[in-house]
């Protein structure tokens, strides 16, 4: 048994001595500096007033609780309640003194300062030494001799959470730290040995075995070349969330997780304005429709941080609304009002949702999305992405919403797709109500999330699993790539920034080749897996798109990486007698026509007219069959 646990029984007592002690001797030292001949110095009344002073002291404390466990030991909080009792000890001893003068006035005034410097010592060197000295009669085997880069406040929270384990998993031996002010830091007794450009020599310093990359707002670039250069030494390499994903302030070792795909594609950060948000969020109803989906549940737990003062989820899925309810708040009873069972296809069940609860706020986060399945079924997207927007801005707009975001994609630009076509007539429905209620009614626009269900991420992970081989469509195919966190933190952001009408397109950098995409995850599986190329499907582009042809690119008044893009209104004349289940070609030329941003005549065609043109348009979509 070490020091620390024998005389835990004792501490008391202990450190009521060590603070007594400290006391007389600080006013014996303060008293031999005052006087100039030792001799000649008050002695015995140094004593007394030592001892005076002492007991003033632990008096005090008794009353606050000072050595009884009421802070840390060597913490901040004790150190500045000592302080406070020890002043006002001097205070004490100073104004007895003062009126019956025993020696210099200046004595106890120094002694206090004195005791001060001598109880901070001494309380920082048990710390110092307990702290160090758990290790080794903790957990079960050795600890992991772990190097993270960056010394920032994540890496030394992270540091300190290691050494606080009491399972002793992690032993922190090194940091880096590309910040040349901090190259002679060391955070609880850690160095920094270098930057990041110099891990090969650290890890000789140190010896590491794994490497935590501690830089949560790191960009894709900086995050990949670090990790590469982790493994080329050898090392296991973790990584923390990026900053959109931690929804705390501090960071631990519960944080750290293995590096993977996302993090190197996806975290290009978005500087949100947290003031907009919450003031237009915080104390506010809001409806998150499909909140039980992956863009939607996500978004309910952003929300949930600005503090609404409800927050409804809805959606047909029921199963759905289970899991994130048990995601916010740790139970999924079903049992309350924040969970809502409805269809946006059901225009009179919308209704009376949005008319019982009168949201402030509705995030249209409902669709249908999968490329293949809506070529084959056009009509549903039709239900869901053009009728059911629809439904959902007309029950916003007779609740008296103010304000909407419709939630996009970016095969909304120069569609070439059912569901692109599909989402663009709910981008120009979405700003028709905006023209009509001169409400914030606005679309949100952006490209492939991470992390979703039925990314190609997903896709991949799971036939890698399987031994492959891993499907790509073509070599040459590129998407756009981004976090689901990250998605939603646009989401959100266009809420605070957007105009009525408008889509918001974030710049998301360059496009990523689907190719490298599955050959970093072959590597990171270090198995021989196969990889097969399919074939582009049908309304499926080589290239994706965020803008269409005639769009502005770079209106950006608010946000360096948002853009706004006018969209225009569309006349929904007519809108319910497209049929839904009618022939394949007919609801595409419908779409199609709807769509045409080239003909200025399709622009004020109403709905009824639209399918008059069926003839006309079946040029433009003759590669679909009936």
């Amino acid at each position: 048994m070490d020091l620390g646990l024998r005389v835990r029984p004792f501490r008391f007592p202990l450190i009521v001595a060590y603070d007594a002690t400290a006391w007389v001797g600080a006013t014996l030292a303060a008293t031999g500096l005052r006087y100039s001949s030792l001799a000649t110095a008050p002695w015995r009344a140094a004593v007394v007033v030592g001892i005076a002073l002492a007991t003033v002291y632990v008096v005090v404390g008794l009353a606050v609780r000072l050595h009884q466990g009421r802070a840390r030991t060597g913490s901040l909080e004790e150190m500045l309640l000592v302080t406070v009792v020890a002043a006002f000890s001097g205070m004490v001893l100073f104004a007895a003194n003062y009126t019956d003068i025993m020696m210099a006035r200046s004595v106890p005034v120094a002694a206090t300062i004195s005791f001060v410097v001598v109880a901070g010592l001494g309380r920082a060197a048990w710390r110092a030494y307990t702290e160090r000295s758990q290790w080794g009669r903790r957990g079960a085997g050795a600890p992991t001799r772990t190097l993270v880069a960056g010394a920032g406040d994540a890496g030394r929270d992270l540091v300190i959470s290691m050494l606080r384990d009491p399972g002793q998993e992690w032993l922190p031996v090194g940091l880096v730290d590309d910040d040349r002010a901090k190259r002679h830091l060391r955070i609880r007794g850690v160095p920094v040995l270098g930057d990041t450009w110099g891990i090969r020599q650290a890890v000789e310093r140190c010896r590491a075995e794994v490497l935590v990359v501690a830089i949560p707002s790191a960009s894709p670039e900086t995050l990949a070349r670090v990790a590469e250069a982790g493994r080329a030494e050898g090392l296991e390499v973790k990584v923390l969330p990026s900053t959109s994903e931690l929804l705390r302030e501090h960071v631990g070792i519960r944080d750290i997780r293995d590096i993977h795909l996302a993090d190197v594609l996806g975290r290009n950060q978005i500087d949100t304005d947290i003031a907009s948000i919450a003031d237009y969020l915080s104390g506010k109803r809001v409806l998150v429709t499909g909140a039980g989906g992956s863009i939607g549940s996500e978004l309910c737990r952003q929300i949930a941080r600005f503090g609404p003062d409800e927050l409804i989820m809805l959606d047909r899925d029921e199963s759905a609304l289970h899991a994130v309810q048990l995601s916010l708040t740790g139970r999924a009873l079903l049992d309350d009002g924040s969970v809502v069972l409805c269809d946006i296809r059901d225009s009179v069940a919308l209704k009376r949702v949005f008319m019982a609860r009168r949201p402030d706020v509705v995030f249209h986060a409902a669709a249908l999305k999968h490329l293949p399945m809506l070529e084959q079924y056009p009509g549903e997207a039709i239900k869901t992405n053009v009728v059911g927007t629809r439904n959902v801005l007309e029950a916003a707009h007779r609740a008296g919403v103010p304000r909407l975001v419709n939630i996009s994609t970016d095969k909304a630009a120069n569609p070439s797709c059912v569901l692109g076509y599909s989402k663009r007539l709910a981008e120009r429905v979405t700003s028709t109500f905006a023209e009509a209620t001169s409400r914030s009614y606005l679309s949100v626009r952006f490209g492939n999330v991470l992390g979703s269900r039925g990314s190609v991420l997903t896709a991949f992970a799971q036939q890698i699993s399987h031994g492959g081989p891993v499907t790509v469509t073509h070599p040459e195919v590129t998407r756009y790539f981004m976090t689901v966190e990250e998605a939603c933190q646009l989401v959100v952001q266009a809420g605070a920034i957007g105009g009525p009408g408008e889509a918001l397109v974030l710049d998301m950098g360059a496009p990523v080749k689907i190719l490298d995409v599955a050959q970093h995850l072959i590597r990171l599986d270090s198995r021989p897996i196969a990889i097969e190329y399919t074939g582009l499907r049908e309304g499926e582009k080589l290239h994706e798109e965020l803008f269409g042809e005639h769009e502005p690119r770079d209106v950006r008044p608010w946000h360096p990486l948002v853009s706004h893009v006018p969209v225009a209104p569309l006349d929904l004349t007519g809108l319910d007698e497209l049929p839904h289940d009618g022939p394949r070609a007919f609801l595409l030329d419908a779409l199609v026509g709807a769509c045409d941003e080239d003909s200025t005549t399709h622009d004020t065609q109403d709905w009824a007219e639209l399918l008059s043109l069926r003839s006309d348009l079946r040029d433009t979509v003759g590669h679909y069959d009936d």
